[in-house]
């Protein structure tokens, strides 16, 4: 359905743009979007992390008379979301379990007086009778529904609250919805719209690809050791995430770093919650700080300059690694995914799913979401390109992944697998003994272990047939082989087994082509990077020499700032900014008004002392001339995107 006429044109979401948030044009669907929701559109935005999504919401709100509501996740962060919004000249606020009766009150009154642009919400608060009665007295601009891949049962990140924003729509059927989302399948897609009751809304679909951010999967050996080289060789003094499966590797790791002069803390859902919120608020207003945690973080937090993000552990699914790997280079600047991944990871992971809650549909769902994973690890091929088409983007080959900056080869393993499935055959022929994959290396190696003499496993007809290969070699075979379903494993010994496909290879009736890994793996080289608003804009290139130190001084001015004000450093600018800053070294009001980032109110607030520190870092004489501000100074600049994923205490009202 066509949405009705506005009475607004797009000079004014132009406007609000370059005065507010200090930027001179859209980037791809933004424009698109804007107009269609401030013409009173209902839209379903799927675009990648860093894309600008808020500007879609924020900028519409802005325009068309009334509040706008945001239903978001983020309990523990709305007030982070709320500062950087004021620090651009937006008036917002938000209504949480984390307010004392006076806070909502005064919040309340605001809205119902028109003093709010934006008002965020949590999902559970609209389950209130007394907020929907608060909201029917107030003027609304449009819904905005964060992180729509909340409402999909099959998702990575279930709500159940979100199931009941299908009735915005029955409540208000005259204000706008927007749903916007960076993950989200085909699938989970049509879900999205199903639930949330918008089949008459138009679907945006702007992109998954992250072209700032290199992807590199190298095969596990010892993890921390591995993590540390890299930490050290290409991201010294940089601020990141470190994903673990469990609560107490999380623990070791964090220390062990720290043992090694790399600044780090652990965070879990078992730590108290005051712990945890100082680590967050640490993480936010510092620089350089590591973070070593399980999924529970990640969490809404817009951190445009987190370097890398690096995964010790294996993912469950494509959609959550995509989600963890995009709180990387927010920015727009050159940022590193990096995992590492070994047959342990294929055998627990399959043992969750063996052993989880559920019915076999659940547990099919699970394998599934796995063995995408699995795919994306084994892919010989483009790892972005494989990335993207898992949702429904086609791809060109990047250049810039580990394989295509160094290429694995294939290679016919049908002979080795065979051997391989001889092996756990004649194993699981033995009776009440359990052996996994050590045991079938040990036996194809023909080594003579305690445990080889102690079941005469020497005598086996297979014993020393698989010398051909490394003990590294056949643990990849096994790897792979579990990912391609030729093998599975059973029980808590995690004990070897074969599969209805292993037949077929057996009779040589199936080829096996495994992948053999590069002997040198690839090193980082400056990724793509991404351009236009809330992404950073031209400011993403590489800085020359002269630049560096001007930006450094920057840099430490803004942290100045920040801790005075209280706020985390990119309230008062991102990183990208300060790089244009650095660059182009503006002399004068006028000019620093151009720089993509200095919107009216940061230009009035923070225009002066950047002209000082640029005076001072270029021995400039006497104190630059500065043009007479805006008149109006009554907004700013853009917060970067919010993050897509958060832990579970975040979103309990």
């Amino acid at each position: 359905m066509a949405p009705p006429e506005s009475t607004h044109t797009a000079t004014d979401a132009d406007d609000v743009l370059r005065r507010v948030f200090g930027y001179d044009s859209f980037r791809g669907a933004q424009q698109e979007i804007v107009e269609h929701v401030i013409a009173g559109g209902d839209a379903l935005v799927l675009m990648a992390t860093g894309g600008g999504k808020s500007l879609c919401y924020q900028i519409p709100a802005l325009v068309r008379p009334g509040v706008g509501v945001v239903v978001s996740p983020l309990i523990a962060l709305m007030q982070d979301q709320v500062d950087a919004l004021t620090a651009v000249g937006v008036r917002a606020g938000f209504l949480n379990s984390t307010q004392d009766p006076d806070q909502r009150r005064f919040v309340e009154s605001m809205f119902l007086a028109g003093e709010l642009d934006l008002l965020y919400l949590a999902p559970e608060r609209l389950r209130s009778e007394q907020t929907l009665r608060l909201l029917d007295r107030g003027k609304i601009s449009l819904f905005a529904i964060d992180e729509a891949h909340c409402v999909s049962s099959w998702g990575h990140d279930f709500r159940p609250d979100y199931l009941a924003l299908s009735m915005l729509h029955e409540r208000w059927p005259d204000v706008p919805r927007i749903a916007l989302t960076a993950t989200a399948t085909q699938a989970t897609h049509q879900e999205i719209a199903e639930r949330l009751n918008l089949g008459g809304a138009k679907h945006f679909v702007a992109g998954f690809d992250r072209p700032n951010i290199q992807y590199r999967i190298v095969p596990k050996a010892e993890p921390n050791k591995q993590l540390l080289e890299l930490l050290r060789t290409e991201h010294a003094g940089d601020a990141g995430i470190v994903y673990c499966l469990s609560r107490a590797s999380t623990e070791k790791t964090a220390q062990f770093l720290s043992n090694n002069g790399i600044p780090a803390l652990a965070y879990h859902a078992g730590l108290d919650a005051d712990t945890r919120a100082r680590t967050q608020s640490r993480f936010l207003r510092e620089d350089g700080l590591v973070i070593v945690a399980t999924i529970a973080f990640g969490m809404g937090i817009d951190k445009p300059d987190v370097r890398f993000v690096a995964h010790l552990d294996l993912p469950k699914s494509v959609e959550g690694y995509y989600q963890e790997t995009g709180r990387a280079g927010r920015d727009g600047l050159p940022s590193t995914a990096w995992l590492a991944y070994g047959l342990q990871d294929v055998v627990q992971q399959r043992k969750m799913i063996a052993s989880s809650d559920g019915d076999d549909a659940y547990r099919r769902q699970l394998t599934a979401h796995l063995d995408a994973m699995l795919a994306l690890c084994e892919t010989v091929e483009c790892r972005r390109v494989q990335l993207l088409n898992y949702f429904g983007e086609a791809g060109e080959p990047c250049g810039n992944c580990d394989t295509c900056l160094n290429p694995p080869q294939s290679w016919d393993g049908t002979v080795p697998a065979q051997k391989l499935l001889s092996t756990v055959y004649r194993l699981k022929s033995e009776r009440r003994q359990r052996f996994g994959a050590v045991q079938s290396i040990d036996i194809l190696l023909g080594k003579q272990t305690q445990k080889v003499s102690q079941f005469s496993h020497d005598q086996l007809s297979v014993f020393g047939i698989g010398t051909e290969l490394t003990e590294g070699e056949w643990r990849g075979v096994v790897r792979q082989m579990l990912a391609q379903g030729l093998l599975m494993v059973e029980g808590d010994y995690s004990t070897l087994a074969l599969t209805q496909e292993s037949g077929a290879v057996l009779r040589g009736d199936r080829k096996v082509l495994l992948r053999r890994e590069p002997e040198k793996p690839a090193r980082a080289k400056a990724p793509r990077t991404a351009s236009g608003s809330g992404g950073g804009g031209a400011a993403v290139q590489e800085l020359s020499e002269e630049a560096k130190p001007v930006f450094e001084k920057l840099r430490a001015w803004r942290g100045a700032t920040a801790k005075e004000q209280g706020v985390p450093a990119y309230v008062v600018f991102h990183d990208a900014t300060l790089r244009q800053i650095a660059t182009q070294a503006p002399s004068s009001l006028g000019q620093l008004g151009t720089i993509n980032g200095v919107g009216e109110n940061k230009l009035a607030k923070y225009g002066q002392p950047i002209l000082d520190v640029l005076g001072e870092a270029l021995d400039r004489p006497g104190r630059p001339e500065a043009a007479e501000p805006p008149a109006e100074l009554d907004f700013e600049e853009p917060p970067e995107e919010y993050p897509e994923e958060y832990p579970d205490d975040f979103f309990a009202e």
